[in-house]
């Protein structure tokens, strides 16, 4: 945790000399008055300052941010980062240029820099917290996209009555498909193979395979 010692005349002055050296407000941080001020005899001999200690408070969604920054940084990008707490967790949109490498083939980048994100955000945190990291909405276009998919894939598995598998996908695009085909009733999705490589069949439904589900 971050803290810093600061004297001064008074506690209130010491505690903003020391906010000014950590960067923060003063609703983040957890203050110990280490010693009184003193005015001492006659105010002139013993006087003492006030002496404080103020240490940040471990905010997860905080650590997430500066850690992303920080790789923007790296990356010579320059994005502003908005926050959204949605009830999935705190989306952090990232908003400016170039942003199609932070993006990757299908989000694959994306993806990476989201999982160590959360990992730097939990590392003290005492509640477990989602972060999702989105940029030019390509979140909402992936599921619309995967959507469509997922469609198309389903009217071919009715047509031909037969299995439709498609590509390897992560556990995350493959949870859209199957939450996008699971109110049908005329097929039904499973996945199979092993991760990094692990797929979703669509596959038409008949009473033989309704029985064994």
């Amino acid at each position: 945790m971050k803290k810093a010692l600061a004297s001064a005349k008074t506690i209130d002055e010491a505690v903003e000399k020391a906010l000014r050296e950590l960067g923060v407000s003063r609703d983040r941080v957890n203050v110990r008055v280490l010693e009184e001020p003193s005015k001492g005899f006659l105010g002139l001999i013993g006087t003492r300052d006030a002496k404080v200690e103020v240490e940040v408070q471990y905010d997860p969604i905080e650590e997430g941010r500066g850690f992303l920054a920080d790789v923007l940084k790296q990356m010579n990008l320059n994005v502003k980062i908005d926050s959204q707490k949605q009830s999935e967790g705190t989306v952090f949109h990232m908003i400016g240029e170039d942003l199609g490498m932070v993006i990757g083939r299908r989000g694959q980048t994306l993806d990476s820099l989201q999982y160590l994100v959360n990992v730097v955000a939990n590392k003290h945190a005492e509640k477990h917290v989602r972060i999702i990291l989105d940029a030019e909405n390509y979140r909402a276009k992936r599921r619309e996209a995967l959507e469509k998919l997922a469609y198309r894939l389903a009217q071919k598995a009715i047509h031909t009555k037969r299995n439709v598998r498609l590509e390897p996908m992560t556990a995350a695009e493959r949870k859209v498909i199957h939450a996008f085909l699971q109110t049908r009733t005329d097929v039904i999705t499973f996945s199979e193979g092993e991760e990094p490589h692990r797929y979703i069949v669509v596959a038409p439904k008949t009473k033989e395979k309704e029985a064994s589900r």
